[in-house]
């Protein structure tokens, strides 16, 4: 990543959240800082907590204006006065599907280039139309990178991945070292790529997954108000997360071992979801953006029946 600043003696801003326990709640804004080789690898700075009320006033976000002082704070007292890059994924996969307070990511990009670094979009997870109104997640945040990394969706199960960067940093490259890549720009994985690229424009997979995530959001957030150990639903498109609490009032996260049992209830009905979060509590649903309402009904179903008989065991 030195290669692709401007400045000499750079650190590498990675921005991910954990997931609290609490529903609504964005809290503990984790920057981990990888710096140059005067500064061992594991130095990282550990950000107080902050909360994702999204009270919103006059286009004002508060929870934005706290994350935002919490990343000034950052970048003024635990790194240098250059930076390589900073990476954020457009919302946090392994987190447990959760998304920035409206605005962050905007303010961040322009404080981190203030500084001489980069901007890179994670769009492993998020992009390829899974956010349905948009084709790329960091668009969803009106920025535009440096630098975007894809992969999985854009081999449609063959391994593939890509980068893609602007002309100035991909002639770095070439300055400053020997890159190498065994596989890069292989003829069947551009094919692949070529393919998958034209099933989903021709398919509209996209707007499907508009249509068809709003749909499965919506009778998912049914589900909170039935069921006391649903804190929160959340996503965007075909990309939903389901966090799992102990009850309402405390917001704690539900024991793993509960949520284990949930997930292989679902399991043996039939319905295979994802987990994350800090403490594994929330079920991540991103299925293939050609699922249908038929489909969606029976993923509610199963997820419904697998937590009533959770509830029943609960009850013994």
């Amino acid at each position: 990543m030195q290669l692709c600043t401007r400045n000499q003696d750079p650190a590498i801003l990675v921005f991910c959240i954990p997931r609290d326990c609490r529903p609504f709640v964005l809290p503990v804004c984790l920057v981990c800082v990888f710096p140059t080789p005067l500064m061992p690898l594991h130095s990282f700075t550990h950000v107080g907590a902050s909360f994702l009320c999204w009270l919103l006033s006059a286009d004002c976000c508060h929870a934005e204006d706290q994350y935002i002082e919490q990343f000034k704070d950052t970048l003024s007292t635990c790194v240098g006065k250059s930076i390589a890059g900073f990476f954020a994924e457009p919302i946090q996969g392994v987190n447990g599907f959760v998304q920035y307070p409206k605005g962050f990511l905007k303010e961040a990009f322009q404080l981190v280039r203030e500084r001489g670094g980069v901007c890179i979009a994670d769009e492993v997870q998020t992009g390829f139309g899974r956010l349905g109104s948009h084709f790329w997640g960091f668009q969803t945040h009106g920025v535009l990178p440096d630098i975007v990394t894809m992969a999985k969706g854009i081999g449609n199960g063959f391994p593939m991945a890509a980068v893609v960067t602007t002309p100035e940093i991909a002639k770095s490259l070439a300055k400053c070292v020997l890159h190498f890549n065994t596989f890069g720009g292989n003829p069947m994985a551009c094919a692949i790529g070529s393919a998958v690229l034209e099933v989903i424009k021709e398919e509209k997979l996209q707007e499907n997954s508009q249509e068809v995530g709003t749909y499965l959001l919506l009778k998912l957030a049914k589900l909170q108000d039935e069921f006391e150990i649903i804190g929160d639903v959340r996503g965007k498109g075909l990309m939903i997360g389901i966090e799992m609490v102990k009850d309402k009032t405390s917001r704690q996260p539900l024991p793993r071992e509960e949520v284990s049992q949930i997930h292989e209830d679902c399991r043996q009905m039939g319905l295979i979801v994802g987990r994350g979060g800090l403490f594994s509590q929330t079920f991540r649903i991103a299925p293939s953006l050609c699922i249908t309402k038929p489909e969606a009904d029976f993923a509610v179903d199963v997820f419904r029946a697998a937590v009533t008989q959770h509830m029943e065991r609960r009850a013994k």
